[in-house]
């Protein structure tokens, strides 16, 4: 009997404990999808995401990214400030129906941009976490549609995997994209 009663205790005790560090989700964006995006990452323990969001007071938001610059429209997600200065992780709304799980990986990556400018050292781990929440969050029961955002998720988990202490393909390939060396030079990043 003294067993059961222990195991109840440690049993309310845990869900207790899970009920008090659920992360408010709400408070980071108003959109559902980004909410169970959210919500996925809570689950799979990203305390650090959370905790760059939190440090920033990032909103979160799908966003027409050709608005900022023609030259984003095909860009997957960016960080911005508005013009009063506030924090914002912007994904494309072109990804608005991607599932749920590819749009937790981006914000994995955005949430690692601090500053106005990246450094190749940041970039190289915000895709990393990018490719290491695809690996925790993609359901290997379903076959994802054919799209960039997938073929970009698989190839950057497929670099994390090739990857060695001695040879970073990530930073490999940041390093020898002329799209990353022209966005690593830019001192200021878009406004809205």
């Amino acid at each position: 009997m003294l067993r059961r009663v222990m195991l109840l205790a440690a049993c309310l005790f845990v869900l207790c404990a899970n009920q008090v560090s659920a992360i408010n989700v709400k408070y980071f964006s108003e959109d559902i999808k980004i909410r169970e995006a959210l919500t996925m990452l809570d689950n799979a323990g990203a305390k650090e995401v959370f905790d760059n969001l939190q440090e920033n007071s990032v909103k979160i938001l799908f966003y027409d990214l050709s608005q900022l610059s023609y030259e984003y429209k095909n860009h997957f997600a960016t960080n911005s400030t508005d013009v009063w200065g506030n924090r914002y992780i912007l994904i494309n709304a072109k990804y608005k129906n991607a599932p749920a799980e590819q749009i937790a990986c981006l914000i994995a990556h955005e949430s690692c941009h601090k500053g106005k400018a990246a450094t190749l050292e940041e970039e190289t781990t915000a895709t990393r976490k990018e490719a290491q929440y695809w690996i925790i969050l993609k359901k290997h029961n379903i076959a994802y549609a054919d799209t960039k955002l997938t073929a970009r998720l698989n190839g950057l988990t497929n670099l994390e995997h090739s990857s060695t202490v001695s040879h970073d393909c990530i930073q490999e390939k940041i390093s020898n994209s002329t799209f990353y060396r022209n966005q690593l030079a830019v001192r200021d990043r878009r406004k809205f």
